[in-house]
């Protein structure tokens, strides 16, 4: 079949030059179309329910809102994770999906259920289903400076002219705003006005709420006319409100504004934003919808709000502080300069070993063909080009060559006989050298993508990071192969000369001068030259137990977030000066940072729900060039040193994408999750500390903390029912009472101008600001009386939960710990071993270990699952082509031998054995064997002329050494540029790097030198 291919693109060279033709316009318009973000999307299929409840503690949502949604959530199919957490006045809850499962599917199987139980759960609630939007959704963060604005006039400008522009923009799901002040009509009672008129709070609630209206009363009839009847009753103005009547005689009415005041306020403020230590600012978010494309979404928010620039007030601008674009280019720029040194370099090797310029441009063109064809196929497949899939392409480039290198090769040495000879016309030499190669270049190929099939088979995070790794590598490879045998032959015949002898460049008769004289040597000595490698092997194998492990390195996005956490009851002014007392400490003593962008509680939405207590401080960095400090780890820890000064504040160092990771894989955000699970709070609490306690004491442990989740201060009032039944009170109109003077209750909305404001009643700020005057509250009953708050309830100053957090229905508590300077597994499992001795759980309570952890855990188990199978492929492959038992297991041999370079490439350098190196070392068994395959047909060819067997190992080791060196060399230069690059994502392209390029070094070597000395002593034994 294959000499039948390289026949028909032979006889057929027009056709094939117009499938080249048409193959480099298909690939450039794919390659244009393609989406270009920073990463693939990690996220998995997932629905967030969040719900707001202002005014309910933790456990009054947990009890009345979290459960019972849990409750009705639990059995939806497909599910794999349910969690919620439940903080003031908010619960968020997450389920996950597994994977493959349709997001609008799991949005509706969430919302019916959601539907189902709405109208049982308390009134006032707001919220649903959130945007959707992944946990990697955050594109876009800019901040409104300038001008004479208040906060409030900010916070306007953002959701009324900005936020509804862009939201406009494609691919956009919303536009979180933060910060500053929601303007309110506010009806602020006075309760002894109240009393005296002889006013209920209910009565003042129904009044305003019942005249807020404006409606249609249908058509008139006015001659030949038609009149549309309309009432106007809505409030516009504050007076208006004032206006309202709730009581009182006819001829004398009580109006609103003789029992209350009215005025413009703002709601109650769950967060704050903060901006380099001078004050409050507003900002905006833009969350991307799942699957957009990063590149062209920012593009488009920028030119949106370019637009807007020239219509907003004098003096305003939006300062972008945080663009994924940014760091999408500079990921891309990464891989794409590495992918442009490697070619360079490819292209140097090719003109180097072949000897000639033709040969090599004939090779070279194999790379942008099929670069363009993969991209292709990777438009079809749906993948976008990231750091992972063009890093794929990146790791490919010294693979792509192969098979054309090969065919070319043995098509200069055909012409160079056939031009010797002169009988045989040119095209017929040319079929007949790219037959003689065809079925080991197809076996080795076919080899070589095998090996990368396993990494299809990965799960979770790492499958979703190094499935479009393997995919575009294999894309690339089979591109090749179906070039190598079709394309490339046919550019041959164009390209190549006639030849006027086959004469060998002047670097491989040099290494021919070198290598003879060592396999003689060793041919001499095989035990000694056996025994080395098996010691090479041994003393591989014992490097290999002290490399630590882990799953990713961390890759610098080039921004930093500082999660500063706070005591539990301390408030929201408060939580401000301290994180302004920080940031101007941190401007001042590192002047790296360029600017910082606090937020302090949660957002609007509620996607990020966090407490008063709770910061996230966004450091927008200075160009490297500008640092004091030569790594990014130096700067954390000058920034360290100022944090240290700040007692009672703990703080951690994260990144925003890695920060969402983490959030999404296990809900809280860090390296290593400890979950501590069990049934009363207060107990989870005390083991958490203590396993604190035994981190904090382990080398490598940084940021260790459990979010403080005690301490939070409350004002119990405890209702006595006697006296409150006595007095005509229930408990629900106490606590609706109660409500509207501390958090205010939102009773309408007042239409004004195109913006809605919300129309709130709510109590005095000084009765709000003060616990006494708060419980002397003097309330008006029905029959005109009046009696005070605390003869009707028991006051209690207590503490209580900050939060309550559940995991599939299972309350918990969490620690959170990143590590530095060491291996994670080994800091895992060391933390394991002292927590089980050290920390004694309660009956009932148990621990999980998650984080990045768990994934290293998870794809470890899943290699050492599938890639026997993919060596037992491989042997198939091995067996069909060679016919033997013992060939195929003697090329196999070469593999153990290859990893040797690769294994001490990681202690040399530090590296760890992380998911990328495991790649590594898959790409390095597919190189071994191609190489085996290459030698040990060529030693075949020769026995099957009759040779003798020191003259096959001898003279087919020769041939064959400018192959075999070429194959090792184009591979390991085509990663050299990975090796040494530094931009964002190089950190994880650089361990697979090290561990192919060293690995390349022992696998050629013991190719050369050792392959020949087994085959003489076991190639020959056919079965």
């Amino acid at each position: 079949m294959l000499a039948r291919l390289i026949q028909f693109a032979l006889t057929q060279r027009l056709l094939m030059l117009l499938a080249v033709v048409l193959l480099v316009g298909g690939g450039w318009n794919a390659f244009q179309q393609t989406p270009i973000d920073a990463f693939p999307d990690v996220s998995t299929t997932q629905v967030k329910v969040i719900v707001k409840a202002p005014g309910m503690t933790p456990e009054e949502v947990a009890a009345r809102i979290t459960s019972r949604i849990e409750v009705e959530m639990l059995g939806i199919p497909r599910q794999t994770m349910l969690r919620s957490v439940a903080k003031y006045a908010l619960t968020d809850i997450t389920v996950d999906f597994a994977e493959g499962t349709d997001i609008y599917w799991a949005r509706q199987q969430v919302a019916e259920r959601l539907n189902a139980i709405w109208a049982d759960l308390p009134e006032g609630l707001e919220g649903g289903i959130a945007p959707m939007t992944t946990p990697l959704g955050e594109m876009f963060m800019f901040s409104i400076e300038g001008g004479d604005l208040t906060l409030a006039e900010r916070r306007d400008l953002l959701d009324w002219t900005i936020r509804p522009a862009l939201r406009s923009v494609p691919g956009v799901a919303e536009v979180n705003s933060l910060g500053g002040f929601v303007t309110t009509f506010e009806v602020v009672p006075d309760n002894v006005r109240m009393a005296a008129r002889g006013i209920r709070f209910d009565v003042l609630h129904a009044a305003i709420a019942a005249n807020n209206r404006n409606d249609g009363a249908g058509r008139l009839d006015a001659g030949e006319e038609v009149l549309l009847v309309r009432s106007e009753g809505a409030i516009q103005t504050l007076d208006d409100i004032g206006a309202i009547v709730v009581g009182g005689e006819p001829s004398q009415p009580i109006r609103v504004a003789d029992v209350a005041d009215v005025r413009l306020s703002a709601l109650t403020r769950y967060g704050a934003v903060t901006r380099n230590g001078q004050g409050e600012a507003v900002e905006g978010l833009v969350l991307g919808l799942r699957g957009a494309n990063a590149r062209t979404l920012v593009k488009a928010v920028q030119a949106k709000l370019d637009a807007l620039a020239p219509s907003l007030p004098e003096g305003v601008h939006i300062d972008v502080f945080y663009d994924r674009g940014v760091l999408v280019d500079k990921a891309v720029h990464t891989v794409s300069k590495a992918l442009i040194e490697a070619t360079v370099l490819v292209l140097v090797l090719l003109v180097v070993f072949l000897g000639d310029l033709r040969a090599a441009l004939t090779v070279a063109l194999i790379l942008p063909l099929s670069a363009l064809a993969t991209f292709i196929l990777m438009r079809q497949f749906g993948l976008s080009a990231n750091l992972m899939s063009l890093g794929g392409l990146a790791i490919a480039i010294g693979m792509l060559v192969d098979a054309a290198v090969v065919v070319v090769e043995n098509i200069v040495t055909q012409l160079g006989r056939g031009a010797a000879g002169g009988r045989l016309p040119r095209l017929h030499l040319i079929y007949r050298a790219a037959r003689e190669v065809a079925v080991p270049v197809t076996s080795g190929i076919a080899i070589i993508i095998i090996v990368f099939l396993p990494l299809l088979t990965l799960q979770g995070l790492e499958g979703k990071l190094f499935v479009p790794v393997a995919l575009t590598i294999v894309f690339a490879l089979a591109s090749s192969l179906l070039l190598s045998l079709t394309v490339i032959p046919v550019l041959a015949s164009y390209l190549l000369g006639a030849g006027g002898g086959h004469h060998e460049p002047w670097l491989p008769r040099q290494l021919t001068r070198i290598y003879m004289p060592v396999l003689g040597w060793a041919l001499r000595r095989e035990p000694l030259v056996i025994g080395a490698a098996l010691a090479l092997l041994i003393s591989a194998g014992a490097v290999y137990t002290q490399i630590g492990k882990s799953f990713m390195p961390t890759m610098d996005e080039g921004d930093l977030i500082v999660q500063l956490e706070k005591l539990p009851s301390i408030n929201l002014a408060e939580s401000i000066a301290i994180d302004q007392r920080v940031q101007r400490a941190l401007l001042a003593e590192v002047p790296e940072i360029a600017a910082i962008i606090a937020r302090t509680g949660s957002d609007e939405l509620g996607l990020d729900p966090m407490g008063l207590n709770q910061t996230d401080s966004f450091l927008v960095l200075k160009p490297r060039e500008q640092w004091r400090f030569a790594t990014k780890d130096a700067l954390i820890a000058s920034i360290r040193q100022v944090l240290e000064r700040f007692p009672g504040v703990d703080y951690a160092f994260t990144q925003p994408i890695e920060m969402r990771v983490s959030e999404m894989l296990t809900g809280v955000r860090g390296d290593l999750a400890v979950k501590i699970f069990g049934t009363d709070q207060d107990r989870l609490n005390q083991t958490a500390e203590r396993v604190v306690a035994v981190l904090e004491g382990i080398s490598g442990a940084r940021d260790v903390y459990t979010p403080r989740n005690e301490g939070a201060q409350y004002l119990n009032l405890v209702i006595d029912p006697l006296e409150a039944g006595r007095l005509g009170i229930d408990a629900d109109a106490l606590a609706g009472l109660l409500r509207a003077q501390v958090e205010g209750i939102t009773i309408g909305t007042v239409y004004l101008e195109g913006k809605r404001r919300p129309l709130v009643i709510r109590g005095a700020e000084e009765q709000r600001n003060s616990p006494a005057r708060f419980t002397g509250l003097q309330l008006a009953l029905a029959d005109g009386r009046v009696v005070p708050l605390s003869n009707l309830v028991r006051v209690e100053r207590i503490e209580g939960p900050v939060a309550l957090t559940r995991e599939r229905g299972n309350q918990m508590a969490v620690v959170i710990a990143n590590v530095d300077g060491r291996d994670l597994v080994g800091f895992v499992e060391e933390a394991r071993r002292l927590v089980s001795t050290e920390v004694d759980l309660p009956t009932g309570y148990w621990l999980e270990w998650g984080g990045q952890f768990e994934n290293q855990q998870r794809a470890a188990a899943r290699l050492a699952l599938v890639v026997p199978i993919a060596l037992g492929l491989i042997f198939l492959v091995l067996f069909s082509t060679f016919r033997s038992v013992s060939q195929a297991v003697l090329v196999l041999s070469n593999i153990p031998f290859a990893l040797i370079g690769g294994v001490f490439g990681l202690a040399i350098t530090g590296e760890y054995l992380s998911v990328p190196a495991s790649v590594g070392f898959i790409a390095l068994l597919g190189i071994a064997v191609l190489n085996g395959v290459v030698m040990v047909t060529y030693f075949n060819q020769l026995r099957a002329l009759g040779r003798p067997m020191d003259e096959v190992v001898v003279e087919g080791a020769r041939r064959r050494l400018r192959p075999v060196l070429m194959t090792a060399n184009i591979a390991a230069f085509g990663l050299v540029p990975l090796l040494f690059s530094t931009g964002p994502g190089s950190e994880i392209q650089r361990p697979l790097a090290i561990v192919v390029i060293g690995g390349l070094v022992t696998a050629t070597a013991l190719t050369l030198i050792l392959l020949p000395i087994l085959y003489r002593r076991f190639g020959a034994r056919d079965t």
